[in-house]
């Protein structure tokens, strides 16, 4: 699953070749308009389709999500907190993935569903954007802003650029320590990181995108500066941006 996880993040190059599909073959999601939303992938461990009037028999029945601790909406702050950390963990993989972007429109304010991942017959709260939740959710649809505007700011997520001067390979992988490429069946930690120059070519960068844990990558990227703009640990707060700056590591930490 690891090995396969790195693979869909840098661009499913083993499924579309650049060289003959170019850099944009695979579009990348999380969820779409079949199945859970985003907020339900981490708020339910079943579907809940009973009010579509068929027992609760139809929709998918592997939606491979987990509920953190409690079926449905809760009021306990650690599994609702674990909740937002899971989607902005999602969300940040989604905008440091090569390829075209795409994610469920109400997602980036964690609509819900409640529970039902086959509402294409409900014509109610249950299908409908809710959007008092963009307020209850704010924290969620800044970080998804600025997500996006990272993606914008750093072309090496989205495309090949023109190489570092220092050595680095455009992609490599350090999955729990500096240039570990390997992943087995126990793997739970990978980290991919980009290495280019700056669209105008003036500056060079890394982006590391850490998933799971965070590991010592001090040696990946010797003679840079390091800051972590990202950590989806962390509460956003709204137009508190990233270090930027010359030949600097930025540590996406999942």
């Amino acid at each position: 699953m690891a090995g396969t996880a790195i693979n869909r993040i840098i661009g499913s190059t083993d499924l579309y070749d650049p060289v003959h599909r170019g850099e944009s073959a695979s579009v990348n999601f999380l969820t779409c308009h079949d199945g859970f939303t985003l907020y339900d992938l981490y708020s339910y461990n079943t579907k809940h389709n009973e009010k579509n009037g068929w027992n609760n028999t139809d929709g998918d029945n592997n939606g491979n999500s987990w509920n953190c601790g409690a079926e449905g909406e809760t009021d306990d702050p650690q599994i609702e907190g674990l909740r937002r950390r899971m989607v902005k963990n999602a969300f940040a993989t989604l905008l440091c993935s090569r390829g075209p972007a795409m994610f469920y429109g109400g997602d980036e304010f964690c609509n819900t569903q409640f529970g039902n991942n086959n509402a294409y017959c409900q014509d109610n709260i249950i299908s409908w954007l809710d959007w008092t939740r963009l307020e209850k959710y704010r924290e969620i649809h800044d970080f998804v802003r600025y997500m996006i505007g990272f993606r914008k700011r750093y072309a090496i997520l989205r495309k090949k650029t023109k190489p570092v001067a220092c050595n680095l390979p455009e992609i490599s992988i350090h999955n729990g320590y500096p240039w570990n490429g390997g992943t087995d069946s126990n793997s739970r930690l990978i980290g991919i990181m980009y290495a280019g120059r700056d669209e105008h070519d003036t500056g060079r960068y890394c982006v590391l995108l850490y998933e799971c844990l965070l590991g010592d990558v001090s040696d990946a990227a010797s003679g840079t500066a390091e800051r972590a703009p990202v950590e989806s640990v962390c509460q956003h707060v709204r137009g508190v941006r990233g270090w930027q700056g010359y030949g600097v590591l930025h540590r996406v930490l999942l």
